[in-house]
């Protein structure tokens, strides 16, 4: 372990490379821009079994076209095969009602992703954890300059993370997956600041996503005691190597 470096707590340090997914093919949106996509496989099963041989143990699949309201059948097609290829899988997008949320679930997910409604419907948080439990549940918060954006990033909530994470734990969520929207795929760097003050703030399990671009970035929010981090772009376009993100996770300095 790096000096100075304190390692996050017992449920560990965990790194997901980000599988988004539209009309079925593998993309990256730059700062949630339905408009501004680029377009990396056709297979999100080939790509999964990339991650596996690679040495992930997770992969963080969101489905673009449900947090646009735009359905995304091809997209939960593809979870069996993704989940086949050996990955837990962190799914969201689009996840609006008990319905679907139970549908992804079925079709293998190890944990399924609340974004816009929990800030529409609180209630439908509670009644997601209490029928699927908190270890099976996380709460998406994405910001962009301090407030919460829902609806795939599109909408701007008067809420800003810090209370919707509190008021979130307080009803049963202990993991938040936080994006600076702002900065996911840009690759201009995590904004750790947030992240960790969300943390402090809220008591949950945090991973950082958002603007990956560097070796420095993942150990950064190792150190920082977060839970995970998501990379997207940055393992896509060869600027981080998922071996070297995952011997990070181990202690080791990768150069």
């Amino acid at each position: 372990m790096e000096s100075g470096c304190a390692r996050s707590d017992g449920e560990g340090w965990v790194v997901y490379p980000a599988i988004d997914l539209r009309g079925g093919r593998v993309v990256r949106l730059a700062q949630g821009d339905p408009d501004a996509e680029t377009e990396y496989a056709d297979d999100p099963a080939r790509v999964a079994r990339r991650w596996r041989d690679a040495g992930a143990s997770w992969a963080h699949v969101v489905n673009l076209d449900g947090a646009f309201g735009e359905g995304g059948r091809e997209n939960l097609a593809a979870l069996g095969p993704i989940v086949a290829a050996g990955l837990a899988v962190q799914f969201g997008g689009g996840l609006r009602d008990l319905g679907a949320m139970r549908q992804v679930l079925e079709a293998g997910a190890a944990r399924l992703v609340v974004g816009t409604a929990a800030v529409q419907d609180p209630a439908l948080l509670e009644a997601a954890l209490e029928a699927f439990g908190p270890e099976r549940v996380a709460l998406a918060i994405d910001s962009r300059r301090g407030r919460v954006r829902t609806h795939g990033w599109q909408r701007e909530a008067l809420l800003t993370p810090a209370e919707l994470g509190r008021t979130s734990v307080e009803r049963g969520i202990r993991w938040i997956i936080f994006t600076d929207v702002d900065r996911d795929g840009m690759g201009s760097g995590l904004n750790l600041e947030a992240t960790t003050a969300l943390a402090r703030e809220t008591g949950a399990h945090v991973i950082a996503s958002g603007g990956v671009a560097t070796l420095d970035d993942v150990r950064r929010s190792r150190c920082a005691g977060l839970s995970g981090v998501i990379i997207g772009r940055a393992l896509y376009e060869g600027h981080i190597a998922l071996r070297d993100a995952l011997r990070v996770g181990e202690g080791d300095d990768v150069g």
